[in-house]
């Protein structure tokens, strides 16, 4: 389990911040969960979207200026973490994490959190301390939260480069951990790897075999 983020950010004033919260990973195979918060700097970046339905290319150069230009914070859960408590606990602790330090980037709490999805943190994680809205579809519908679609993918796609280069068997670098048919077809030759998650049923079932 880790957490990450940018410098304090000290361009905000005293308005009340409303930050946007997306995760990425939640359906691999293999690698963490990452989750992103970001409170949009003004004016709001060009191009900001979902990040499923933007181009690696403008994907690429957004996420740098974002995390250039506004606030943000990055909470990461191992596939150890997501085998032990599951794999929506661990987003939600993802989740909780990254606000965490969003919160430590700006020096104080946002006002409100806008989080994709249909259900929040709030309840569900002890830590979790912020007013908070799921908005289904929200990546594609509040900008706050289409930045950090775009910062927790890439993220967590270099977080897969890097682990492809340790482990060169399964594809990463093409499949980013997800169920490909060459990721499968690399489990059943080679046996799953400490970065996957033993938890998901094709996993588990490679290691029956």
């Amino acid at each position: 389990m880790v957490i990450l983020s940018g410098t304090p950010h000290p361009g905000f004033g005293s308005a009340s911040l409303i930050a946007g919260v997306d995760e990425a990973g939640r359906g691999p195979l293999a690698g963490p969960v990452v989750a992103a918060a970001v409170v949009l700097c003004e004016p709001c970046p060009e191009g900001i979207g979902d990040s499923k339905k933007l181009s690696a290319k403008a994907r690429a150069r957004l996420d740098p200026v974002v995390r250039e230009r506004c606030a943000w914070g990055v909470g990461i859960v191992s596939p150890e973490e997501i085998d032990r408590i599951n794999i929506f606990a661990a987003t939600m602790l993802a989740m909780t994490l990254a606000t965490a330090r969003l919160a430590e980037a700006l020096g104080r709490d946002p006002g409100e959190v806008l989080i994709d999805g249909n259900k929040t943190p709030a309840g569900r994680q002890a830590e979790w301390r912020w007013p908070a809205r799921a908005i289904v579809g929200g990546d594609g519908l509040e900008p706050a939260i289409g930045a950090a679609s775009i910062v927790a993918k890439e993220w967590r796609d270099r977080l897969m480069l890097d682990a492809a280069r340790q482990y060169p068997h399964y594809g990463w670098e093409r499949n980013k951990g997800y169920g490909t048919k060459d990721h499968i077809a690399a489990l059943r030759e080679y046996g799953p790897c400490p970065l996957h998650r033993r938890s998901f049923a094709p996993v588990a079932q490679m290691m029956l075999i």
